[in-house]
């Protein structure tokens, strides 16, 4: 056993490493890309067209969609906005394809009208010799002008914008021998109409005036007999800056400078709320302006 090698055990000590590192660099880092996303973004805006920073402004105002404007038709608050001028032509585009759901055949195509005048957005609804609103000297409105009148409504009553409603007939008499003529039966008619649309959807502050025209003012000067002169209009109105809304149209102006004046005139005007511009001398009443 002497000549047995002797075992040399040898321990050694690991050397320590050092400390972990930790990952505060990754925070940083990604808060530069961060801070560098919102850069560009907010370049790329700056360039975009008035259309996409509308929507993109829209989308931080109401994520859930709930305005079917571009963008929305809310403020931050949640309060609708009121369309100005700029705005109408997309509501037109909106209208025309609401009412083409409706209308799938076009088969109302020639009938209904949408144009943007200076009063605001007119909305043209016309008979014509085969097709009517209502029903004949009456003002019962038929399923067709229900229906029109229904999607029209859940449209506009969105809108914080003043409504007005007028009634156009055409030249024909009344063939009866009762007190009621086309002075009556136009202001009747709108009046009918607005009773429709505040139970479709639009607000009842929301309907600024209702007035009947009876055939003073003819889509077809030269042909007053013709069905298209028989007419329900809806006007949206703009709203400026102020929030007041915009003057009465022309023809009402006329109405009011040609009474002050001692002119005659042909107006009927039922209103739920009186023009601005008329003053007590220039009222115009269903009674005072009716044919003979």
């Amino acid at each position: 056993m002497a000549d047995a090698p002797e075992i040399i055990i040898v321990r050694r000590k690991a050397a320590a490493h050092g400390a972990h590192h930790g990952g505060a660099w990754k925070v940083a880092y990604a808060d530069f890309v961060t801070a560098m996303m919102a850069l560009f973004i907010v370049l790329w805006m700056m360039n975009a067209s008035k259309q996409i920073q509308n929507a993109i402004g829209g989308y931080f105002k109401d994520p859930r969609g709930t305005a079917k404007m571009v963008g929305t038709n809310k403020d931050g608050s949640g309060e609708y906005v009121a369309l100005k001028k700029e705005d109408m032509e997309k509501l037109k585009e909106e209208l025309q394809q609401t009412i083409h759901h409706i209308d799938p055949d076009n088969k109302l195509k020639d009938r209904i009208e949408i144009t943007v005048t200076q009063e605001g957005l007119r909305i043209e609804m016309m008979e014509s010799a085969n097709a009517t609103f209502f029903e004949l000297g009456d003002t019962k409105p038929t399923p067709e002008l229900n229906n029109l009148l229904q999607v029209l409504s859940q449209e506009l009553g969105k809108l914080p914008n003043k409504v007005s409603i007028e009634g156009h007939t055409d030249s024909k008499p009344f063939s009866s021998d009762r007190k009621y003529d086309n002075w009556d039966l136009s202001t009747d008619r709108a009046n009918e109409a607005r009773r429709m649309m505040q139970e479709y959807g639009v607000r009842s502050d929301q309907v600024m005036q209702v007035r009947g025209f009876a055939d003073q003012h003819l889509r077809l000067p030269q042909q007053p007999d013709d069905a298209s002169n028989r007419r329900i209009s809806v006007i949206v109105q703009y709203q400026v800056n102020d929030n007041a809304e915009v003057a009465p149209p022309a023809a009402l102006t006329q109405v009011a400078t040609q009474l002050s004046t001692g002119q005659g005139t042909g107006a009927s005007v039922s209103s739920a709320q009186a023009p601005s511009t008329q003053t007590p001398s220039a009222q115009v009443s269903n009674t005072g302006a009716q044919k003979k």
